[in-house]
C-alpha cells in the first residue's frame, strides 16, 4: 500500500525505519541514510520528479518497502526502482512480488527503462569475491551477493560501478595548502566565489547554465540519460528541498575572470540530525576549461568552510564513477580512501 509522507505518519516511519534497518545491516551505522526529515521532503516529490513509496503487508507486519522515482522533465521513458525487504522475511518471495508491482506501475506510465542502485562495503569477503564485470569494463559486484542474484534473475545488466570513497575529517591545513598552491599556478585569470545555502541572485543563471552540464559530462556508461535542464527556478527548488529536509550547503564555484563564466563548482552538503558526515556532491568543471586544476581549487576552498562551519564533523563521504579516473584522482590527492562501491543496473522493458 502507498507510504506517501504526510497520508500517515506511523506509515512513513516503518518505511523509512526499513532502509534505517538496512543501512544498520550492511554498513553498522547510518552514515549513508537520509534523515526523516530529508526524506519526508524527497518522497514528497516536486515538479521534477515524481517519487512513490510503498509498503508491503503480511498479516498486519510490514515485510518490505518498494519505491519508483519518475523523471517528469526529462528521461520520461525511465524510472527508477528500488526493493527492500525486512530480514526476517527475506527468500520467501516477497522482494520479486514488490519489485513486479513497481516494475508493472513503471510500465503502465510508458516507461520501457528501469534503473535500480545495489551497494556493498568493501571487506575481505567482497576483496575475495568472484567479480561481475560492469559493462562500462571499470569494476564489478560479487557474483554471489543476494543483491546481485536478485538483479541478474530479474532481467537486469550491470551497467556501471561507483566507488564509494571517505576523507577523515577535517584535513590537515598543511595538505590543502600543499594542493591549493599547486592548483593557483595553473589556474591564473581565475577567482573562487562561495556561498552557503543560496545562491546570490546575480549568479543563479550562470549557476544553473553549470548545473545543466553535470548530466552530460560525467560518465554515464550504458544508462542513456538525456541531459537536464536547469534553470534559476531548478536551483532555487533544490535549495527549497535542501532547506526544509534540514540539509545545509555550502557551494564553491571558479569563474573565469576575462568573460564571467562559471567554470567550475562543488557542493558539500551537512545534516545537523548526523553531524558526524559531510557529503560530497557534485563537482565538475565546465569542458572549456579543464586543464587548470580548477576541479582541486573549488575542493579546497569547500573544505576550509566546511571545516569552519561543521566543527563536528569526521569524515567526508562521495560517490564516483569507476572511469572517472580525473575526479578519482583529485580525491585521492585530498586524502579519499574506498570505503564500499554501488552497482548501477538496469533493464529494458519489451
Amino acid at each position: 500500500m502507498p507510504a506517501q509522507p504526510g497520508d500517515d505518519e506511523s506509515e512513513f516511519n516503518a518505511f523509512h525505519g526499513l532502509d534505517i534497518a538496512h543501512q544498520l545491516e550492511l554498513w553498522g551505522n547510518r552514515d549513508r541514510c537520509p534523515t526523516l526529515a530529508e526524506a519526508a521532503v524527497f518522497w514528497r516529490g516536486s515538479e521534477y520528479e515524481e517519487r512513490q513509496a510503498f509498503l508491503a503487508y503480511l498479516d498486519g507486519a510490514v515485510v518490505g518497502r518498494g519505491t519508483l522515482t519518475l523523471p517528469l522533465r526529462e528521461n520520461t521513458t525511465t524510472a527508477g526502482v528500488d526493493v527492500i525487504v525486512a530480514a526476517p522475511f527475506r527468500r520467501r518471495g516477497f522482494g520479486s512480488a514488490i519489485l513486479g508491482v513497481v516494475e508493472e506501475l513503471a510500465r503502465g506510465r510508458g516507461r520501457i527503462s528501469l534503473d535500480g542502485y545495489c551497494e556493498e562495503p568493501l571487506g575481505p569477503a567482497t576483496e575475495r569475491a568472484r567479480l561481475l564485470e560492469a559493462k562500462s569494463g571499470t569494476g564489478g559486484v560479487p557474483l554471489d551477493s543476494a543483491s546481485t542474484l536478485f538483479a541478474l534473475h530479474h532481467g537486469y545488466s550491470l551497467e556501471q560501478v561507483e566507488t564509494n570513497s571517505t576523507l577523515p575529517f577535517p584535513v590537515g591545513e598543511e595538505i590543502l595548502r600543499e594542493l591549493e598552491a599547486e592548483a593557483v599556478q595553473r589556474a591564473a585569470g581565475y577567482s573562487v566565489i562561495a556561498w552557503q545555502d543560496r545562491c546570490p541572485d546575480q549568479l543563479v543563471d550562470v549557476f544553473a547554465r553549470l548545473k545543466s552540464l553535470m548530466s552530460t559530462e560525467v560518465p554515464i556508461a550504458g544508462l542513456g540519460w538525456e541531459g537536464e535542464d536547469w534553470d534559476a527556478a531548478r536551483v532555487r527548488q533544490e535549495e527549497s528541498a535542501w532547506r526544509a529536509g534540514g540539509v545545509d550547503p555550502v557551494v564553491a564555484v571558479a569563474r573565469h575572470d576575462a568573460t564571467g563564466e562559471l567554470a567550475a563548482y562543488t557542493v558539500l552538503t551537512h545534516r545537523a540530525a548526523l553531524p558526524a558526515v559531510i557529503y560530497q556532491e557534485d563537482t565538475l568543471v565546465a569542458p572549456g576549461h579543464r586543464g587548470h586544476r580548477l576541479g582541486m581549487l573549488v575542493k579546497v576552498a569547500n573544505l576550509r568552510r566546511a571545516r569552519d562551519l561543521w566543527p563536528d564533523a569526521t569524515s567526508v563521504m562521495t560517490w564516483n564513477a569507476n572511469e572517472n579516473r580525473h575526479m578519482l584522482a583529485i580525491n585521492n590527492a585530498l586524502g579519499f580512501k574506498p570505503s564500499g562501491f554501488e552497482g548501477e543496473w538496469q533493464k529494458r522493458l519489451g
